[in-house]
Order: structure tokens, then sequence, then C-alpha cells
């Protein structure tokens, strides 16, 4: 493996869908909520349903041998663990609906649920990146949360559409669909649901 191979990998993990969505749900928590607790309890709550149990759901598919990687690489393969991710979202809702979360933590699953829907839509015919929708979609949720300032990320939804790339996991218009359909539909739900 070159040292472009190890670098890509490295951001393709460090920057996957899961982690993405798991600090943006645990940051927007701590933003909008009242009191630290609350806000890492509800963000934490809200990633769990939204990130974490989806993702837990793909390592089983792997272990077991339904999901040939953790990627779900075969765009064959991801129409399922999208809808077990979908459902996921409904139940998480109802949860952060009981607890009376802030409007912008409903909205930011909102956003990623709606999100899985166009993800399982497109990629039913073509493998659009869902990588790089989602690090578009966080950066876009960010800067309409802490502001403007938090475009200056927009340089790590690059980054992630080149190591899908690199590792020729996706095409460049792969990439670059996923990342404008993941800030159009990310960016408009939140912005219609806050």
């Amino acid at each position: 493996m070159t040292s472009r191979q190890r670098l890509a990998r490295w951001l393709t993990e460090a920057f996957a869908p899961a982690v993405l969505v798991t600090v943006l749900l645990v940051l927007l928590g701590v933003r909008v909520e009242p009191g630290l607790a609350r806000g890492l309890a509800l963000g934490a709550v809200a990633a769990l349903f939204e990130s974490v149990l989806p993702y837990l759901y793909i390592l089983r598919g792997v272990r077991t041998g339904k999901i040939t990687d953790h990627h779900i690489g075969d765009r064959r393969q991801r129409l399922v663990p999208l809808m077990v991710g979908l459902g996921s979202v409904v139940v998480g809702i109802v949860v952060l609906l009981a607890a009376h979360a802030h409007r912008d933590l409903l909205a930011a699953v909102a956003a990623g649920g709606v999100g899985l829907l166009v993800a399982a839509a497109v990629n039913h015919w073509w493998k659009m990146s869902v990588h790089a929708a989602v690090a578009a979609g966080s950066v876009v949720i960010l800067a309409l949360v802490y502001g403007p300032a938090l475009l200056a990320a927009l340089p790590l939804v690059g980054a992630v559409g080149w190591s899908r790339a690199e590792l020729k996991d996706h095409t460049w218009p792969q990439v670059c669909v996923g990342a404008v359909v993941g800030a159009l539909v990310a960016g408009g739900v939140f912005a219609a649901l806050r």
C-alpha cells in the first residue's frame, strides 16, 4: 500500500459517516440544549439512533457475510442497511420528542433520515458517495448552527471525496454528486425544520 493509499484509508475511516454523524449530533446537543450534561446526553441519544445502532447492524452484516465490507462497497447491498438506519432514525425521533429535545437536534436527526431516503433512492440505480454526502451535510449544518466561520471545514469534504476516489471506492462524479446532494438535503431539511 502506498503512502497516498494509507492517507486515503485513514481519511475514509476517520471521517466515515458514522463518525461524522456522531460528532455532529453531540456537538449540536451541547450547543442547543440547556446544560452540558443534558446536551451531551441528548446528543448521545441522537447519535445512538442515527449512527451507532445502524453502524452496528452493518458490522453484524459483515460478520455474518451478508455485507462484504463496513463501507458497503457493493451497491446492491446498501438498501437494507439504509432502511434499517431509517427505522432507527424514526425510533430516535420518537425518543427525542419524548425527552423534549431542542428543535435543532430534532431537525438534524430528521435531515439525516431524509438523507438516508435520498441515498437509498439514488443508490438503487447508481453508487453515490454517502461519505461525501455526510461530510458535506455535516459542514452545512454546523455552519448553520455555529455560523459561517465553520465553512472553513469545507476542505474536509474535498479530502473525504479524494479518499473515496483514491481508494477506487467511487468515481469523481459519484463523489461530487454525493457532496452536492448531501449539502442540499441536509442543509435544506435542517433549515426548514429548525
